[in-house]
């Protein structure tokens, strides 16, 4: 499922904001938690890199992905986008996501645990 939200979500790593929304998509996947998919302009496009790297789902399509650079770090892989996913994803079109377990997620005002997954 995928719904449209005004919670209020802020992306933080290593004490640096990525992003700032009042716009997400809520991506609901079984056995993965809640993804928040964000509109480009409300991401620090500025500290994204592109990435070699693609990975296919056979529910939402291809994905590219981004690396974030932080001053000298760069931590690979971070953030992705569904430029034009499958019919029954539609809603995620265009929007970018970041690994709940790999950075900080805000929810209105309340810090997230990170989740531990296969992608931890």
């Amino acid at each position: 499922d995928i719904l449209a939200s005004s919670r209020h979500i802020r992306v933080e790593l290593d004490g640096e904001t990525l992003a700032d929304s009042h716009s997400p998509r809520i991506l609901f996947e079984t056995g993965l938690p809640a993804r928040y998919y964000l509109p480009l302009t409300d991401i620090r496009m500025d500290l994204l890199r592109p990435s070699a790297t693609r990975t296919s789902c056979p529910y939402k399509g291809h994905a590219e992905y981004w690396n974030i650079q932080l001053g000298e770090t760069s931590h690979p892989d971070l953030v992705w986008i569904y430029r034009t996913p499958l019919p029954e994803s539609q809603k995620i079109a265009g929007l970018a996501s970041f690994y709940n377990e790999k950075v900080d997620i805000w929810v209105d005002g309340e810090m997230m645990p990170r989740p531990k997954t296969p992608f931890s």
